[in-house]
């Protein structure tokens, strides 16, 4: 296991998960949930929060990883992204050589509640890699510029009216399945949680604070509530 800071420019892949810095009309830095105030971890506890999260999670993943897929690189590397400026986030992604990278920003370390956030974020962003999501929204976005293309080619449409057409496929494409994708990552980031020893009911929480999506047309994440169910029928199965 290695926590590094986050070098260079990663292509953004798989989920980006956002959750507000600041409710609206409350104390800047808390969250109050049912009239009760709740503070940011102190920066020597969410960083020790953070070491332990990893060193749990990280393993159970990696095995998750070695059991469910053939050939895959299970040696993820979890990263802190510190650029300064960014908002609470979490996403993976690969570096040049194909590793899984899960990258998280101070913000977001410092904004969760206790360690079971912490770790079904964890969990949800290894499993993006181990159900291959990158190469599935690829794959989605190369087929969708291909029927966009050839619709262009059969109306007559120039070259340039073609590339737009292609590049506005491949967009569409790669939302196509977002939604799906991200419960995947749900269910299975419940599991991860689960036999790392944290809570993911507890851990889903972190759903409540961040904006809902709703069921937007689409849109790249589903409903908030939709995702909370899944944790519980996952977990109850366990």
């Amino acid at each position: 296991m290695r926590v590094l800071a986050l070098i260079g420019l990663l292509a953004l892949a798989g989920c980006a998960t956002t959750v507000p810095t600041q409710a609206p009309r409350e104390t800047p830095g808390t969250v109050t949930p049912n009239s009760t105030v709740v503070t940011k971890l102190s920066a020597q506890k969410a960083a020790r929060q953070f070491v332990t999260v990893v060193e749990t999670v990280e393993p159970v993943a990696e095995n998750e990883c070695r059991m469910r897929t053939q050939g895959a690189n299970c040696d993820f590397q979890i990263v802190i992204d510190d650029r300064p400026g960014q908002p609470p986030n979490a996403y993976q992604t690969l570096d040049q050589a194909g590793r899984p990278v899960v990258a998280f920003t101070l913000s977001l370390i410092a904004d969760v509640r206790n360690a079971d956030e912490l770790a079904f974020v964890m969990g949800h962003e290894t499993a993006h890699h181990i159900a291959g999501h990158i190469r599935r929204q690829r794959e989605n976005a190369a087929a969708g510029a291909v029927i966009f293309g050839g619709l262009a080619v059969l109306t007559g449409a120039d070259a340039t009216s073609v590339e737009s057409a292609q590049e506005l496929g491949a967009a569409v494409g790669a939302r196509s399945y977002s939604k799906e994708f991200e419960l995947e990552a749900d269910a299975l980031g419940t599991v991860i949680t689960k036999r790392a020893g944290y809570d993911p009911i507890r851990g889903a929480e972190f759903f409540t604070r961040i904006p809902d999506p709703g069921n937007r047309f689409l849109g790249t994440h589903p409903p908030n509530a939709q995702r909370i169910e899944t944790v519980k029928r996952v977990a109850s199965q366990m």
